[in-house]
């Protein structure tokens, strides 16, 4: 059978960078960071961090914002000197080598599969808003999560043209669900007597604040994923940079606002797990908290696409690099996406979708991000050695940037617990067989 008739290129033919469709401009880079960004974990977290931080949650998304902000600046300078496909694995196989990247490249792929799997598990939770079924029966729910990434798929697999416009149009809709949202809650609480609620005092310990700051860092978590798809990207030395600051900083307004408005309407808000709804309910009533439900279906649906059209490039740019199997790069010849991969990216996340829960998917992408982060900010120093005549962007203060992302994100590694170390652990076990795999083949060749 030809390669033509199986839809994919001959793997065996020497691999092409330019094979990839640059169709990503400056707006569509950042709103894909912001529809990744603003996803699912915003409409479920606010009661987790609410538990940890109480009336000071809100100031702690300023604190988790500037950290964040930190790691992204790192991100912007490291980021520009790439244009092919592959974001924090490609820059950790050029900064520390084949072995450090091979254990980030698998990191990546589990932090964004936990993080799209907690959005599927939250969709469902907002849906038995309008079917409470759903919830109740394992099967209808392990089928309507199968047949939901199936679609996103199916529409990513035909096109990036495809994808990009369809996060665009997802993340416009999120930010309007969102702005009604804040505007409704803060001039309900200003306007309505007997709205107000104080949030219980909580014990604000260096334990509480950290564990705070790693579930905000969950929320603010995918703007260094929109940077995987450099390779379908018009211009990312100079889009990049200027995304990243769009994004970061809207971003913080919105948790900022919606943290805000949850903690001060609801009673006992760390108890409820779909606090945004719950929330809109109080001051919007039984005809209005509907629409923010649906709002919060939307925004799920929108982060699943961001997240289908940029995490399979990670695997895709492993395999273009040796890294991985070389049929992980094969390229659909009509609509020049990366085929295989989105395939087995689909099947993998409806796998975590339906086996874990979104606690459990949050807790893991939430320490694999900071590893993630760590390793982004250890290579400004290094790549500015080796590569200091790169065309890139040039962060002004680039190496105090670099020492505080570090520090912030080691500082979080302190709250991983053992089921978080377990996962770790068999993750970098698979990643060393991975290396062990690579290297032999290149031997041999």
């Amino acid at each position: 059978m030809s390669a033509v008739e199986t839809g994919l290129h001959d793997i065996s033919a020497p691999l092409r960078t330019d094979r990839l469709v640059r169709a990503i401009g400056r707006w569509s880079l950042a709103g894909l960071m912001l529809n990744t960004i603003i996803g699912s974990a915003i409409f479920g977290l606010p009661a987790l961090i609410a538990a940890q931080l109480g009336n000071w949650s809100p100031f702690g998304f300023v604190i988790a914002g500037l950290g964040v902000g930190a790691i992204a600046a790192c991100l912007a300078e490291v980021a520009s000197q790439f244009t092919q496909t592959g974001g924090p694995y490609l820059y950790a196989r050029e900064a520390f080598g084949r072995f450090v990247a091979i254990q980030i490249g698998w990191l990546t792929w589990l932090s964004r599969i936990a993080g799209a799997a907690a959005g599927a598990n939250l969709f469902i939770a907002y849906l038995a808003a309008f079917a409470p079924v759903v919830e109740s029966s394992a099967g209808m729910r392990a089928g309507i999560i199968a047949s939901l990434i199936a679609c996103v798929a199916v529409l990513n697999y035909r096109g990036v043209g495809t994808g990009i416009r369809l996060s665009n149009l997802f993340m416009i809709a999120k930010l309007a669900v969102v702005f009604v949202f804040v505007a409704g809650g803060l001039t309900a609480l200003m306007s309505t007597t007997g709205l107000w609620v104080q949030p219980d005092p909580v014990a604000l310990t260096a334990s509480n604040w950290l564990d705070g700051l790693l579930l905000m860092v969950v929320a603010f978590g995918g703007f260094e994923a929109a940077v995987f798809p450099s390779g379908e990207s018009r211009d990312p030395r100079h889009d990049v940079p200027a995304a990243l600051m769009i994004a970061i900083v809207l971003a913080t307004i919105v948790y900022v606002g919606m943290q805000y408005v949850v903690i001060h309407t609801l009673v006992n808000a760390a108890t409820t797990t779909k606090p945004v709804a719950d929330s809109a309910l109080r001051f919007f009533g039984v005809r209005g908290a509907p629409l923010i439900a649906g709002g919060a279906l939307l925004s799920v649906v929108g982060y699943l696409c961001a997240n289908m059209l940029h995490t399979p490039r990670v695997i895709f740019a492993m395999g273009e690099q040796g890294d991985a199997p070389r049929v992980m790069a094969s390229v659909h010849p009509r609509f020049r996406t990366p085929a295989v991969a989105i395939v087995i990216y689909a099947v993998t996340l409806t796998t975590f979708s339906v086996a874990g829960s979104y606690r459990w998917n949050v807790t893991v992408t939430g320490f694999s991000r900071v590893l993630i982060y760590a390793c982004i900010a250890a290579a400004l120093p290094v790549l500015r050695r080796r590569r200091p005549e790169a065309p890139a962007f040039r962060l002004p203060a680039g190496l105090l940037f670099s020492a505080v992302a570090f520090a912030f994100a080691a500082a979080l590694t302190t709250r991983i617990d053992f089921g978080g170390l377990a996962v770790a652990a068999g993750t970098f076990l698979l990643a060393g067989l991975n290396w062990l795999w690579a290297r032999d083949r290149m031997s041999q060749a």
